[in-house]
Formats: structure tokens, sequence, C-alpha cells
């Protein structure tokens, strides 16, 4: 996994979810993709997917449930999970979490 993305443009307002337990930016490849970086402070937290994602786990260390299943699965730095489109995943961030979500 790349340590950065190039050539991006970045839409300068965050996105501020659950009280400020997640802060992310939106950034746009040069080819339209849309993709969202940001980070989870320690916390228990449940997303709703749209479109299909793919979260890439940068820095910290969290465990994560997908929807109707019923075990946790540990992930940290290095590592990624995929969640289907009309979804959710419960997450909890033992440390504070750096992340990349891929859209798609």
């Amino acid at each position: 996994m790349s340590t950065q993305l190039d050539n991006v443009s970045v839409v300068k307002k965050s996105n501020i979810y659950f009280d400020g337990k997640c802060i992310s930016h939106n950034v746009i490849l040069a080819d339209g993709t849309k993709k969202s970086v940001g980070v989870i402070f320690p916390s228990s937290l449940r997303f709703n997917t749209g479109a299909p994602e793919i979260m890439e786990i940068v820095g910290g260390l969290c465990k994560v449930r997908l929807a109707d299943a019923t075990e946790w699965n540990s992930y940290g730095a290095g590592t990624q999970f995929s969640i289907p489109g009309n979804s959710y995943f419960d997450i909890e961030t033992v440390e504070t979490v750096d992340y990349v979500c891929h859209f798609g």
C-alpha cells in the first residue's frame, strides 16, 4: 500500500461525524475517483454505507464486525477490509486509527 495519494484535489471543509469521534477530508483523484482520508478517535461506532467501500487502515488498531456477522476481526496498519454497498459495519478503535476509505 502506498504511503501517499498523489495528484489529488482536497475538499477543504472537513467531514465531522459522531460528535467529533471521526474526522475526514474528501480527496478527488485526477481520474475523478473519490476517497476519504481521516481519523477515528478511540470509540465504538456504527457506519452505514451507500456505495461499496474498502477501508485501508494506515495507522492504529481497531476491531470490526461487518453487518450480520457475529465475529469481530482486528485490523492494524497495513491491513484493509471491504464493506458491501447499502450495508453497515461496527468498529471499535482501541487507539486512534488513521484510514483511507476507497469508494466504489
